[in-house]
């Protein structure tokens, strides 16, 4: 959080199982974390919340389930609306039993955020954003949210085909870029500003939905994360 405040940001994303858990988040230790961002000028943009397995996967499903519904209300505790993961893998049948238990975990998972506060905020790069995009609008309105994530799209092979389809239901940006690679099948990460990530057009595309959340910067594996978090922030900055 130093380290944020001190490139000048305005928020920070939480990762809900590796850094601050919920269950530490009680009691002194919110009124601990809420006074720090406080005092660093800072706000929660989101909390990040990575399983294993997706929401369709049957095995330990209601230890994520309420894995993730404590996030929600840790997110919502600390002034975000928004908790990040995937959903998992989306059957192209609608009647497999695999679609059927990720449409059905959803719904629930969308009752529990009408009540609390915070939705999930379903991350792109598994699938097509056409794909995940059929999922999001066959469930009931409101039920969950999207998080760009044009790097990890283009890493797998993916494009930003769709995007003005699925800009509408965009909850979050995870500023990330690469380049794809097909002779290898999967491509690479690079800094923000230096992949195939058109983040003018994607800006653009989401202005027209009156997109008004967050811009994370996200990069793994830098060389210099600190400078190149500096460099990241301001490029979107300029723009």
């Amino acid at each position: 959080m130093h380290a944020a405040a001190r490139l000048g940001v305005d928020s920070v994303e939480i990762d809900a199982r590796s850094e601050l858990k919920p269950s530490e988040l009680v009691g002194t230790g919110l009124r601990q974390v809420r006074k720090m961002l406080e005092d660093l000028n800072l706000r929660v943009a989101s909390v990040r919340y990575p399983t294993r397995r997706g929401y369709e996967c049957t095995e330990e499903l209601d230890r994520r389930i309420e894995g993730t519904k404590q996030a929600m209300k840790m997110a919502y505790d600390l002034g975000a609306n928004v908790v990040v993961n995937s959903c998992g893998s989306i059957d192209d049948s609608l009647d497999s039993p695999s679609r059927q238990t990720l449409q059905s975990v959803l719904v629930d998972l969308g009752h529990y955020s009408q009540r609390i506060g915070a939705f999930l905020g379903i991350e792109t790069g598994a699938e097509p954003l056409e794909k995940l995009n059929g999922l999001v609008e066959s469930l009931p309105e409101g039920s969950v949210g999207v998080t760009l994530n044009p790097g990890n799209l283009l890493v797998n092979g993916f494009n930003l085909d769709g995007l003005n389809s699925i800009a509408k239901h965009i909850m979050l940006v995870h500023a990330k870029d690469g380049v794809p690679d097909r002779a290898r099948g999967r491509g690479t990460q690079v800094p923000l500003g230096y992949g195939l990530a058109e983040f003018p057009s994607i800006i653009a595309a989401l202005e027209e939905h009156a997109y008004r959340g967050y811009f994370v910067v996200e990069r793994d594996l830098a060389a210099d994360p600190i400078q190149e978090f500096r460099t990241a922030v301001t490029f979107l900055k300029n723009m």
